[in-house]
């Protein structure tokens, strides 16, 4: 396939209910190719998804935690508010995503020269296999060795040499700190809260020979709950060129002094299959852009960013 001379990509980091159809005309103003949901829509909210389903912007998505968060763990069983016996959430969720949901899965958009594939959906994070029966039931994975090698099948069936990882959580491998990328930022402070299943499949896509220009995901919140003295790191650019971009600044939308609404996204620019910059940016009430934060130009020597 060959590439796109240059594409706009915006990703939507974790929703949680967070969702207007003003957001959607953000997108359009903003002028974007591609958009990337990372995940966390709510609480199984089927309506949330509904919304974002229908927007006519060619996109991908994944599920995160809490687009399982009755139906994966025992306590949310527990606190289900709808009977569980008469709605299954997690299937409408994912019918209604249709093919735009790529957990364990890929989407190909040979017009914009990339191949988006999902990693592992719903997922937690962590070093430890959690929720072997909900995974058990509906995707027929039980270990993070199934899990990879699910996620690396789709990515060798991309029919596009470049291709864009999209995770709810990232992998592992980004830092330890409690500010990393994917740190463990609660008590014990620190630790690395990705997932290596992810990075397995990342590696072996790697080794394959094709292109991984962009790994993007969110679950750990820019804000840190242990300080209010700086903020989670954002990007990271491996020795390779991939640049790895959590967009989980919550909440995406705020409410200034005024009453009017600022919206975020984060915006990556694809030239020539690489990526020539991303950036925070927060768009008015009049779709105007009214804070941006760049996080990364490239340069020949570009190694990190954050």
């Amino acid at each position: 396939m060959n590439k796109a001379k240059s594409i706009k990509i915006a990703v939507v980091g974790d929703v949680h209910d967070q969702w207007e159809a003003e957001d959607g005309e953000a997108l359009k103003h903003l002028g974007v190719d591609l958009v990337l949901f990372v995940g966390d829509f709510g609480n199984e909210s089927v309506e949330v998804v509904r919304a974002i389903a229908s927007l006519d912007i060619p996109k991908a998505a994944v599920f995160g935690n809490h687009d399982a968060w009755y139906t994966a763990t025992e306590w949310g069983r527990t606190q289900c508010p709808y009977d569980r016996t008469q709605e299954n959430r997690v299937k409408q969720q994912l019918d209604l995503m249709g093919e735009a949901h790529v957990g364990y899965g890929k989407r190909d958009f040979p017009e914009l020269g990339v191949t988006v594939v999902g990693s592992r959906p719903f997922s937690w994070g962590g070093s430890e296999w959690k929720y072997n029966d909900f995974y058990s039931e509906w995707f027929g994975v039980e270990s993070f060795e199934e899990s990879a090698r699910r996620i690396a099948e789709a990515a060798a069936d991309a029919d596009c040499e470049n291709v864009i990882f999209l995770g709810h959580t990232g992998p592992t491998g980004l830092g330890e700190a409690p500010e990393a990328l994917c740190g463990r930022d609660w008590k014990p402070l620190g630790g690395d809260w990705g997932d290596p299943d992810f990075a397995e499949a990342i590696d072996r896509t790697l080794s394959s020979g094709k292109q991984v220009s962009l790994v993007t995901f969110g679950h750990m919140h820019h804000k840190l709950r242990h300080t209010k003295q700086e903020l989670r790191k954002s990007l990271e650019v491996s020795a390779g060129g991939t640049v790895y971009l959590n967009a989980a600044s919550v909440p995406r939308i705020i409410v200034e002094r005024d009453c009017s609404k600022l919206r975020n996204f984060s915006i990556v620019l694809l030239e020539n299959g690489t990526v020539s910059e991303a950036s925070l940016v927060w768009v008015g009430e009049d779709f105007a852009v009214e804070r941006e934060q760049i996080l990364y130009r490239h340069t020949e020597s570009a190694t990190a960013c954050s």
